[in-house]
């Protein structure tokens, strides 16, 4: 019965690490959740027993939103709890082993915590990425009705929101001035990458001379035929993830029901027979 013993604490330890993951996991939601409840009121410090505005120092969150551990410490935490895990699963040398290589390897290659900055600079590129058709075509529109640059991009400036408004309004600023168009369209797109296809488009435009709303009409149906796209790969590869781990489960158990047995009776009847 020592085999029974050693699985029934396996299991016991195994359901006190899930336990505790999901535990911490929820115990962050609740304070992020408190955290933008902080926010929207005004109050930047929540308190850890929910209530808004409390006196108790606290220090400042890191990059993720937690209170309490940097985000190479969490990783680290993350990776050793699922190595204890298995190792305790799987019991003596080979337990150990594996769940050495396995906090080895999800240390490696869990995504690492990036910065408030760099969360903003990502969502304002995807921001900018879907504003980019409508910019287009309102750009065509504007530039259609013999409309000079510099108040062509304003007025577009001024109609669609953040983070393109306030690019838009800059770059007619400089026109305004007086600024060559060709200088202030690359600026535009070296600063911002999103953007590299517009400044491009409009670069050209303005060097051959050609009218820039048919250029720009295109540029939009071009940009919303490859957000299509992107979406649809999107769709292909959640389809994909999605039935992965039924291939995980089913595939070993279709081996162990269907052909261990087979191998073994052919192999005893052989044995047999020799």
């Amino acid at each position: 019965m020592d085999w029974v013993t050693a699985g029934a604490a396996r299991s016991v330890g195994c359901v006190v690490v899930l336990v505790g993951a999901a535990a911490g996991g929820r115990a962050r939601r609740r304070w992020r959740a408190r955290r933008r409840a902080a926010a929207l009121l005004g109050d930047e410090r929540p308190s850890r027993r929910g209530r808004v505005g409390g006196r108790r120092p606290r220090r400042r969150p890191t990059a993720r939103g937690s209170p309490v551990l940097p985000g190479w410490l969490r990783r680290a935490a993350k990776a050793l709890v699922t190595g204890l895990g298995a190792a305790v699963f799987l019991g003596g040398t080979a337990g150990l082993v594996a769940g050495g290589l396995l906090t080895v390897g999800l240390y490696r290659w869990l995504p690492r915590a990036r910065s408030p900055t760099e969360r903003r600079a990502e969502l304002d590129g995807a921001r900018l990425v879907r504003q980019l058709p409508l910019t287009a075509e309102l750009l065509a529109a504007c530039l259609g009705s013999a409309a000079s640059p510099a108040e062509a991009v304003a007025a577009v400036g001024r109609s669609v929101g953040a983070p393109m408004g306030p690019r838009l309004l800059s770059t007619a600023a400089e026109l305004a001035l007086g600024a060559p168009p060709e200088l202030c369209w690359q600026r535009l797109g070296k600063e911002h990458p999103p953007l590299a296809p517009l400044a491009r488009c409009l670069v050209r435009t303005s060097l051959s001379g050609a009218p820039a709303a048919t250029a720009l009409a295109g540029l939009a149906s071009g940009q919303r035929a490859e957000a299509v796209r992107a979406a649809h790969a999107r769709v292909r590869r959640a389809g994909v993830l999605a039935t992965a781990p039924l291939g995980l489960c089913f595939l070993p158990a279709f081996v162990l029901i269907g052909v261990a047995p087979v191998v073994v009776g052919l192999t005893t009847r052989f044995s047999q027979s020799m």
